[in-house]
């Protein structure tokens, strides 16, 4: 407004007065175009504590429609250890269909796995603790034996378990690192800005399809 208005006009302290009219017109302050950095800071999700605990989904649409029609991908991914699954989908199956394939294809993919780990892992355990309590003297203990045996930390005794444990360390701190590096990189093209209960603020919102 100001380099538009001083082709015509000039007075002493016009730059000032503009801003300051500027600043308080409701429509300047839609209208006019940002020149500032962005406001707010990063602010990243919390790390997963386990595997497939958290999940990122993602629509690749717009593909050639294969000979069963399909004609999108829908792309789920573990957010810790960025193991992911495609599935051919179509763009107009409705929310009931998609979660018939989600639990068809993803729940029961993982519970399989759980359910093979386990029971491989209680078996190892009964064959220990069986030919361990045929041993001579142990009668008089047994059930110290046995309530020291039944619990949660016998599952994660075998080595597959503590295998997998430590790759889960791992993928947390290497996730850690790149958070790090993300919000660093990330705030400083942007500006710390706070709100307060009772502040007036533009919402700036892009027409979508829902």
């Amino acid at each position: 407004m100001y380099h538009n208005l001083k082709q015509h006009f000039w007075w002493s302290g016009m730059k000032r007065d503009v801003a300051t009219f500027v600043s308080k017109c409701l429509i300047c302050q839609q209208v006019k175009i940002e020149h500032q950095r962005a406001s707010g800071l990063l602010q990243l999700l919390d790390i997963p504590v386990w595997k497939w605990d958290e999940i990122s989904m993602d629509f690749v649409t717009g593909l050639p429609q294969t000979q069963r029609r399909h004609d999108a991908i829908w792309v789920v991914v573990d957010r810790l250890t960025k193991s992911a699954h495609f599935l051919p989908i179509r763009k107009d199956y409705s929310i009931s269909r998609l979660a018939k394939i989600f639990q068809q294809e993803i729940v029961r993919l993982l519970h399989q796995r759980l359910y093979q780990t386990e029971t491989y892992v209680s078996r190892l355990v009964f064959g220990k603790v069986c030919r361990k309590l045929r041993e001579p003297g142990l009668s008089s203990v047994l059930p110290f034996i046995l309530r020291q045996t039944v619990g949660e930390r016998v599952i994660e005794g075998p080595d597959m378990i503590e295998v997998t444990n430590k790759k889960v360390v791992v993928a947390k701190e290497k996730l850690k690192e790149a958070h790090a590096r993300q919000k660093s990189y990330a705030d400083k093209h942007r500006k710390s800005l706070e709100f307060q209960s009772g502040d007036h603020v533009f919402l700036k919102v892009s027409p979508a399809r829902g």
